[in-house]
C-alpha cells in the first residue's frame, strides 16, 4: 500500500499561518526547487543576510523548513515533511 499526501503548503494556507509575504513566496519557491540557501534568500528578495537569516529561523521555528548544516556556504533549508492527519 502506497500512501500519497497531500501538499498542505499552498498560499492561501501559507497566508493562514501569518507569514510574511516574502517567506510565504520562499515557501514556495522551495516547494518547487527542493531547497534554498540564505545567500539565494537575499537575492531573490533583495533584504539584508541578518533579514533573510530572521525569516528562515522563523520558518524553521514553525516546523516548516528544516535546516540542513550549521552554518555557512554548506548550509541550505528544505520543507519538511508534513506529518500525516
Amino acid at each position: 500500500m502506497v500512501l500519497l499526501g497531500k501538499d498542505i503548503y499552498t498560499e492561501d494556507y501559507l497566508r493562514k499561518l501569518d507569514l510574511n509575504e516574502r517567506q510565504i513566496k520562499a515557501v514556495l519557491y522551495v516547494r518547487e526547487k527542493g531547497r534554498i540557501r540564505n545567500k539565494e534568500y537575499q537575492g531573490l528578495f533583495g533584504v539584508s543576510e541578518a533579514t533573510a537569516t530572521r525569516d528562515l529561523n522563523e520558518l524553521v521555528k514553525r516546523d516548516i523548513f528544516e535546516k540542513i548544516g550549521v552554518t555557512g556556504k554548506g548550509t541550505y533549508y528544505k520543507l519538511k515533511p508534513s506529518k500525516p492527519s
